[in-house]
């Protein structure tokens, strides 16, 4: 006889049940992470630690998406849309910040090590024999790089070396065709604002543009000849 399909409630529990049971495991990835910080593109122990953590639940993955995404995709019992979850890599660069790298100034200012560890809770709950053949569609977990604008002129260079097209993570990641087959896609992201308690539904950010501009002066004789110069300097600082 055929055995009878779980309620929605029903498998929460035994995904909340399978994450609650790993719970020291998932916060240790969070601090490995937040004592390694990696800004955008340069995540490679990261990546790294992601990588071994599903090696380590038997999980198959690809690596090295947009120089260093991972991929994973959880096929559930039966056919249905594709739920995409994403976690970011980078970290920001804040010198000053107490758990700030001391050589690169990296640091986790912006809570990306909770959103890997969020990630990899979710994969565990998600994947454990009890629920998944449960669920329809598939599931894609997405450690996706580079999220936080910085250092342009490095990923400039990446660039024009051809090793990317585009400055962000997840526009690279759906130039690569990581998204063609997802239907949603959702990520969760700490707050500093007490008022939004667990969950908070906040705007949206669809895209960016980056532009250098650079400031080209004239040189000439401060005293004896002011007027034929071209003042670069303040050139920007009026244009700031």
């Amino acid at each position: 006889m055929a055995s009878q399909m779980l309620s929605k409630e029903e498998l929460k529990k035994k995904a909340s049940d399978e994450i609650d049971s790993r719970a020291d495991e998932i916060v240790a990835i969070a601090k490995a992470i937040l004592k390694n910080p990696e800004p955008g593109f340069r995540e490679i122990k990261t990546a790294q630690l992601v990588a071994g953590k599903l090696a380590e639940l038997g999980i198959p993955f690809r690596a090295g998406l947009a120089v260093t995404g991972v991929r994973v995709d959880l096929v559930g019992g039966t056919a249905g849309p594709a739920l995409a979850i994403l976690g970011e890599l980078d970290s920001l660069i804040v010198n000053q910040h107490p758990h700030a790298d001391p050589v690169t100034g990296a640091a986790h200012a912006c809570g990306h090590h909770c959103q890997i560890a969020m990630l990899m809770g979710a994969t565990m709950g998600l994947m454990s024999s009890k629920v998944l053949p449960e669920l329809s569609g598939r599931l894609v977990l997405m450690a996706v790089p580079a999220e936080e604008y910085i250092e342009i002129e490095y990923r400039d260079s990446l660039r024009r070396a051809g090793k990317i097209e585009f400055l962000g993570g997840k526009p690279e990641m759906i130039r690569l065709g990581e998204f063609d087959d997802v239907h949603l896609a959702m990520m969760l992201h700490t707050t500093s604002n007490p008022s939004e308690k667990q969950i908070a539904i906040s705007g949206t950010n669809n895209g960016t543009v980056a532009k250098k501009i650079q400031f080209s002066g004239k040189v000439a004789h401060a005293g004896g000849a002011p007027h034929l110069g071209i003042n670069a300097l303040n050139a920007a600082t009026l244009a700031i």
